[in-house]
């Protein structure tokens, strides 16, 4: 995922500095319900962390096929993306975040998609390459679910399916950047990428707006909400699984 978060609307302030959970350094007050999210996927997001995946971009020795098949899926992946942003501009419950949303799907189809293809060339992989690559399982089994949640559930099911790759790709971005840039140097494009401040705001956004709308859910909805939320985080944990295992079609 390669997206960046577009220039907010005016009214809008210009750095949203991402929440903070409840019980971490320089938090205080109730835990918000975006960070109740975090804590009831936390095996998941500490399996990301310690997938060998993500550690070998963060050491430098992951190898390059391996990294060539995520790239080919990931694109895959961000043009249903762009889809998952359209259908969450028309279904946005106020204008703001429609403009948001329409923002976003502007920038990742447009910009973020050239950017990609350009990064994907530098793999040795061809523009045609990428619109002819077949999505694994795990991409058309993940996709799958965020459009038709997006489609069918309502809109806070919608962004708290969202949060986790936003939120998750800047939490493994940071982490692995306080380690230390790798010295392959495709990798430590990658990793400044996702540990950038501004892909960290966009996180911060988007787990601010899952707070407001589970701020007027009923039980029943917040349910709906951390089912997807779950299931995102668990099909984030399967995607660079199957870049590890460089997973296909069997038949």
């Amino acid at each position: 995922m390669t997206i960046r978060s577009p220039e907010p609307p005016a009214s809008a302030p210009r750095a949203v500095r991402p929440p903070t959970a409840a019980g971490s350094p320089g938090s205080s007050g109730p835990e918000s319900f975006s960070a109740h999210l975090r804590r009831l996927a936390e095996p998941v997001w500490q399996a990301q962390h310690e997938h060998p995946f993500v550690r070998g971009i963060g050491d430098g020795s992951l190898d390059l096929e391996r990294f060539r098949h995520w790239v080919r899926q990931d694109y895959r992946f961000l043009v249903e993306y762009c889809r998952l942003f359209g259908l969450a501009a028309a279904r946005a419950p106020d204008l703001e975040t429609l403009v948001r949303f329409a923002d976003l799907l502007q920038a990742t189809a447009r910009t973020e998609m050239d950017l990609h293809r350009a990064s994907a060339s530098e793999l040795g992989i061809a523009p045609a390459a990428l619109e002819r690559e077949p999505m694994a399982p795990t991409t058309r089994a993940y996709t799958d679910f965020l459009v038709r949640v997006a489609a069918t559930g309502d809109f806070a099911e919608l962004a708290a399916a969202l949060l986790p790759c936003m939120w998750g790709f800047s939490e493994i971005g940071q982490r692995l950047a306080a380690q230390g840039l790798p010295a392959e140097p495709r990798y430590a494009k990658w990793v400044r990428m996702y540990a950038d401040p501004e892909f960290a705001t966009l996180a911060g956004w988007c787990r601010e707006l899952v707070d407001r709308l589970a701020a007027g859910a009923d039980d029943a909805a917040r349910r709906r909400m951390e089912e997807s939320f779950l299931t995102s985080s668990r099909y984030e944990y399967l995607f660079w699984e199957m870049a590890w295992r460089l997973e296909t079609w069997p038949v």
